[in-house]
C-alpha cells in the first residue's frame, strides 16, 4: 500500500494544475480535444464535481502527495453502475511525468472502484503510438481486446487506437 500518495475529491486551488492539463496542447491527441478550456469553464467544474457519480457519470480524483498538492488526475467516465463499468483515463501533470506516478494513480483508482463503486470491468482506448500508457496497463492487468483502425486524425495522418479491459477487478 502506497501511504505517499492517495486520490481525494477536486478542490478550488487544484485549478491551476487541472488548466495546465487540460490545456496542454500536446494530450489533446489522445483526448480527441482541438479547443483549450477556460479557468472560468474548470472552475464551474470544480464547483460541480460534488455530484453523485450515477448522476454525473464521471468522476475525476486529485492524485496528491503528503502536501495534498496535485500531482496528476484519474477520471472515470462513461461510468455504468448497472452493468457495474467505466471507462478509464489518468492525466499526471508534465512535471511529474516518468516517477511512476501514472502507475500509482492507477493502482489506487482500482482499489477505489472495487471497494466502493463495485465495478466489475474498466476499460479504455490507448493510441497505438502511446507506448507508455499501452505499458502501464498491461502492467496492471489490462488486456488488449480490439483495435479501432484508423481511428484518430492528427498530425495529418490516421492513427489507430487499442481498446483494453480489464475484467473482475
Amino acid at each position: 500500500m502506497n501511504t505517499k500518495y492517495r486520490l481525494r475529491g477536486l478542490e478550488l486551488e487544484d485549478l491551476d494544475s487541472l488548466f495546465a492539463i487540460e490545456n496542454d496542447t500536446h494530450l489533446w491527441k489522445y483526448s480527441n480535444r482541438s479547443t483549450p478550456y477556460t479557468k472560468a469553464f474548470l472552475t464551474e467544474y470544480i464547483l460541480q464535481s460534488h455530484l453523485p457519480i450515477q448522476e454525473a457519470q464521471q468522476l475525476r480524483l486529485a492524485l496528491v502527495d503528503d502536501s495534498d498538492q496535485a500531482k496528476g488526475f484519474v477520471d472515470l467516465f462513461e461510468v455504468d453502475l448497472h452493468h457495474q463499468r467505466a471507462g478509464v483515463g489518468i492525466a499526471i501533470h508534465p512535471e511529474y511525468q516518468n516517477q511512476g506516478l501514472g502507475a500509482v494513480g492507477l493502482s489506487l483508482l482500482l482499489d477505489y472502484c472495487h471497494s466502493y463503486l463495485s465495478l466489475h470491468q474498466l476499460y479504455c482506448d490507448i493510441d497505438e503510438n502511446n507506448k507508455v500508457s499501452i505499458r502501464l496497463f498491461e502492467k496492471a492487468g489490462f488486456e488488449q481486446t480490439g483495435l479501432k483502425k484508423d481511428w484518430n486524425f492528427y498530425e495529418k495522418e490516421f492513427h489507430s487506437v487499442r481498446m483494453y479491459q480489464k475484467i473482475e477487478l
